[in-house]
């Protein structure tokens, strides 16, 4: 069952085709990567179905509701939600109140960013929830290391309470060494919340470990889709896309 689906989907900027009759689904509970070289299309859909970019035309449905021309706020009400959409990471703020002023914008309240923790008890009890659900202390935003920041991140948005969540390159600019352990804690909590999630990534080691399934985009419009292993055997990927780049995922797994 399609918890979302486009249905030709349609962005150009000038001559550019950047979302080019685009029909996408994401099924309830998958955890699905949207792949493609940089100019693809991908952050343009994306973008478009957060409510961020609105098309030149088609249609967006979630949960069989047409959504096309909702705002981003009643998107996140309806349960959509995307890393760096709503709010962003206060670097003179504690983790904590970032992620209380995740759960005041979700809600609607207007607070202080000051001492938002202390503000309101329900909603600091919430946010440290979600920081032990993320197995994290309360530091200051300011003071965390890039892998640390993009898990916040991602907590921010899970706070959100989303139904479907878009997570933009959650491991880029992190540690090889560091991807595993983010991406660990990232799928977990998703598929414990049974939350449905779409990861938009660039290293393939992370997009055929972790997926369900995987799209594909080439030059705004969908090239191909399907599992891991279907995605892997894919000719056209190969030569069109992943060339060295899925040759060395092959390589590391031999």
């Amino acid at each position: 069952m399609s918890l979302l689906e486009t249905k030709s989907l349609t962005k150009y900027f000038g001559d550019t085709h950047a979302v080019d009759h685009v029909d996408f689904s994401v099924a309830q509970g998958e955890l699905l990567a949207l792949i493609g070289s940089n100019g693809a299309g991908k952050t343009t859909l994306v973008n478009l179905i957060s409510g961020l970019l609105r098309p030149d035309s088609g249609t967006i449905l979630f949960q069989g509701a047409d959504v096309t021309v909702m705002s981003v706020h009643d998107r996140i009400r309806a349960g959509i939600a995307r890393s760096f959409q709503l709010v962003t990471v206060f670097d003179q703020l504690d983790m904590l109140d970032n992620v209380c002023l995740a759960i005041f914008a979700r809600d609607g309240k207007t607070r202080r960013l000051l001492s938002l923790a202390n503000s309101d008890h329900a909603v600091s009890e919430e946010a440290l929830g979600v920081l032990r659900e993320f197995g994290k202390a309360n530091l200051l935003a300011g003071g965390l290391a890039q892998g640390e920041r993009k898990l916040l991140d991602v907590a921010i948005a899970y706070a959100l309470r989303p139904k479907l969540l878009f997570l933009d390159e959650p491991t880029s600019g992190v540690s090889t060494r560091e991807k595993a352990p983010i991406m660990d804690i990232i799928t977990s909590i998703v598929r414990s919340g049974k939350i449905t999630a779409v990861i938009i990534e660039h290293d393939m080691d992370v997009v055929f470990r972790y997926s369900d399934r995987i799209v594909v985009m080439h030059e705004g419009a969908i090239l191909a889709e399907g599992t891991p292993d279907e995605i892997r055997r894919n000719e056209q990927v190969t030569t069109t896309l992943l060339g060295t780049r899925l040759e060395a995922h092959e390589h590391a797994r031999a």
